[in-house]
């Protein structure tokens, strides 16, 4: 099985789920399923978890798919957002638990194929350098924030800064970074 996902086919995809195919949507799942999967899995850190937000994610997708706007931005970082957010806000719901090395779970080997693993570091290879040409507490804060779901508040009282400079820091790092990964 290809782990690659044809822009064009995944936007395509999307704007017939928006009008309500469902075989659309199944093969929608069919391809961006794995990977999204791998993006909730690396947040929530729980195999159980990450499953249920997943099916939670393509649930928004099929409600949300009229919102996509395909010129504005890509498909598959449309709904890998969806994904990230929604792991996000998972995590934050939790209450902090205590565990033992000992305790947590074996997870089933989740890696992609070498052709997908190829394609996917080059794609973070690319943030990576964007990333880089931010200032190291800017990168820091946007990867705390995106990767590890810290709030806003959490962020500015760990740089020691006040809420609205870490609100102004991410905005304005998001806006860099897309800038750079458009040239």
């Amino acid at each position: 099985m290809s782990w690659i996902m044809d822009p064009i086919e995944i936007s395509d995809l999307i704007s017939r789920t928006a009008l309500g195919d469902r075989a659309a949507f199944a093969r929608l799942y069919h391809l961006s399923g794995p990977k999204l999967f791998g993006v909730c899995l690396r947040i929530l850190k729980d195999r159980p978890d990450a499953e249920e937000v997943l099916q939670e994610v393509y649930v928004k997708v099929w409600q949300n798919a009229n919102r996509f706007a395909a010129r504005e931005s890509s498909p598959l970082a449309w709904l890998a957002a969806i994904a990230r957010n929604h792991s996000i806000d998972r995590v934050r719901a939790r209450k902090p638990v205590a565990r033992d090395i000992d305790d947590v779970p074996d997870i089933v080997d989740t890696r992609p194929d070498p052709e997908a693993e190829t394609i996917s570091l080059g794609e973070q290879g690319r943030i990576d350098e964007c990333m880089d040409e931010l200032e190291d507490d800017r990168a820091a804060a946007v990867r705390s924030a995106y990767i590890e779901g810290y709030s806003y508040k959490e962020l500015a009282e760990r740089f020691d800064v006040p809420l609205n400079t870490m609100r102004t820091w991410l905005r304005r790092s998001l806006i860099r970074l897309r800038d750079c990964l458009e040239r």
